[in-house]
């Protein structure tokens, strides 16, 4: 994610125009250099805006089995939050 850039986050627990909170963040790169975490970087956290809810591409998983008649047909689309950083404290 990048200051100001849009970005794409799984679907959780946000409403439009909310600000969601990620304190999990696994690497944080600025003007001094680029942390690393292992396996998350201490202290960092990012504040972003919702902008909406959209669904990704979707899946589609076919089962057919050979000489049975028998097949099975279903999918998924995925929920993502759509989501614009406004601050990056590391």
């Amino acid at each position: 994610m990048t200051m100001h850039g849009h970005a794409t986050a799984p679907a959780a627990a946000g409403r439009l125009c909310s600000t969601v909170t990620f304190d999990r963040v696994l690497l944080v790169a600025d003007e001094k250099g680029v942390r690393i975490g292992k396996p998350l970087v201490e202290g960092a956290k990012v504040t972003a805006e919702v902008l909406g809810v959209a669904k990704g591409p979707k899946v589609e998983i076919v089962k057919v089995r050979r000489r049975k008649s028998s097949r099975r047909h279903t999918g998924h689309r995925q929920g993502y939050l759509m989501v614009r950083v406004t601050a990056i404290e590391a």
